[in-house]
């Protein structure tokens, strides 16, 4: 076993997977302000997976940007769920020219008195700017993100903000 190096440190695509709900929220603010388009969604019903192509904010790069040390940037990343029985949805075009502004990620138990470590049954619900919603149900909660491309500066040149 060694040490851990300053280079190990180095900036990497991020790929990470949510169990429970409280690694949900964090990969739900990592995702908050992602864009993609009507068509940028897809079920696959025989593999039991849910998949989203994003084009995700890099909000863990925001201080360093914000302190004039580079652009702000995006990633196109994939944003899947597993064992997805039944999806539904609410307000939400396919359209390929419908541009989708994701809020958050959230997971509602089955069974609210169920103990802790993995998430069991549910719904996963995607909330999106403009009324519209996603619920997917899992059998249990397997969400992962996946950065899939180099960071872009992001067009707008500057963070997605949220007046009050």
């Amino acid at each position: 076993m060694t040490d851990a190096r300053f280079e190990d440190g180095a900036e990497r695509p991020l790929r990470l997977l949510a169990r429970d709900a409280e690694d949900l929220t964090v990969l739900s603010a990592l995702v908050q302000d992602a864009v993609l388009g009507g068509a940028d969604m897809r079920y696959d019903r025989t593999r039991r997976r849910f998949s989203l192509l994003i084009n995700r904010f890099r909000w863990e790069d925001e201080a360093r940007a914000k302190a004039g040390g580079r652009p702000y940037e995006r990633v196109r990343a994939v944003l899947d769920f597993s064992d997805v029985t039944a999806v539904a949805h609410q307000g939400l075009s396919r359209d390929a020219d419908t541009v989708l502004s994701l809020l958050s990620v959230t997971y509602e138990p089955e069974d609210a008195a169920a103990p802790e470590g993995p998430a069991g049954p549910g719904r996963v619900i995607l909330t999106f700017a403009g009324d519209g919603a996603l619920a997917l149900t899992v059998e249990c909660l397997e969400v992962g993100l996946a950065d899939v491309t180099r960071p872009y500066r992001a067009p707008s040149g500057r963070a997605p903000s949220h007046p009050a």
